[in-house]
């Protein structure tokens, strides 16, 4: 997306506005925290429709020591969970959905094309089509670089009340 954007949601917003910003504007938006929060900084932000986020993968990541020992690689299922919140960044930044929790529902044609090593950074970019009653579906690629490395279509369900969707 090559339009600017206003740092951590500052100024007027509407249903085209482009939003980016680091660690405070990212967990203003998601309840995940360290040591489960995989976006390092959002590139780009239109609220409901889509999101570009980047994660600096630690080179002393703890998940590293096991995934695997002499050969480290970012477990697949991570790189999946970073693209999920990265849509759940998009989901999120709705006004309707403040404060509100994005779960993953589902994950469709996942692929993997290249590993990740510690020192890497990541880029997501997610796009999520016709949300209905908190439910949305989201088209997932993974960079790094301009190679991409990983694609899936995910499904989210935003919990609108205590006790369900």
């Amino acid at each position: 997306m090559e339009e600017s954007c206003l740092p951590d949601g500052s100024g007027p917003q509407n249903a085209n506005q482009v939003l980016c910003g680091g660690p405070e504007f990212i967990t203003g938006i998601l309840p995940h925290r360290e040591p489960f929060l995989f976006i390092s900084r959002t590139i780009s932000v239109v609220p409901g429709k889509e999101a570009t986020a980047e994660y600096d993968v630690p080179k002393d990541f703890d998940i590293f020591r096991g995934h695997f020992p002499g050969h480290p690689i970012m477990p697949g299922v991570l790189i999946l969970e970073f693209m999920a919140q990265a849509g759940a960044l998009a989901l999120l930044s709705l006004p309707q959905y403040k404060g509100k929790i994005a779960y993953l529902a589902g994950i469709d044609r996942a692929r993997f094309k290249r590993p990740v090593w510690p020192g890497t950074t990541l880029r997501a970019r997610v796009k999520i089509g016709a949300v209905r009653r908190g439910i949305g579906r989201g088209s997932a690629t993974a960079f790094i670089g301009d190679d991409e490395i990983a694609s899936a279509t995910m499904v989210f369900a935003v919990v609108v009340e205590d006790n369900g969707v």
